[in-house]
This record gives C-alpha cells, structure tokens and sequence, in this order.
C-alpha cells in the first residue's frame, strides 16, 4: 500500500472522523474506500462505451405505434 499525503478542510475531516467512530472503522479505511469509489465510477467509466456494450432499459409503455413512414428522430424531439 502507498503511503500518502492529503490536505482536506478541517470540517471533511471532521465528518469523516466522526462517521468513522459511529461505524467502529478507521478514518483511513473510510477514506481508502471513498477513493475506491471514485476510481470505479469516475475513472475507470469514463472511457468511451460502444452501444453494443450496453444493455437495453425499460422506459415503458409504447405511448404511439410508428408506422414505416415515421421518423424517429422527429418522434423524439417533437414530444
């Protein structure tokens, strides 16, 4: 593990001494993970995703049946 050196507000700190008592944690614990999480969703997802690489979401029901002669992106922006 790397040791390092980080300078935060007295009042971050302090939240997050405090959180740490009331969990029975380390305040370096909690802020290993804060980091962790930073990296899983702000560097790590930050590279460009393919639309093959995502999975379809529900937004649900059909509101108006297209026909051949629609345009979708007309149906989009016209709301």
């Amino acid at each position: 593990m790397k040791l390092i050196t980080v300078n935060v507000s007295e009042s971050t700190y302090r939240e997050f001494k405090e959180y740490a008592k009331r969990q029975d944690r380390k305040t370096a614990e909690l802020i290993r993970e804060a980091m962790e999480l930073y990296r899983e969703k702000k560097i790590q997802d930050s590279g460009a995703q393919s639309l093959r690489d995502l999975r379809p979401e529900s937004v649900g029901k059909i509101l108006k049946p297209m026909s051949a002669n629609d345009d979708l992106l007309g149906e989009m922006v016209n709301l």
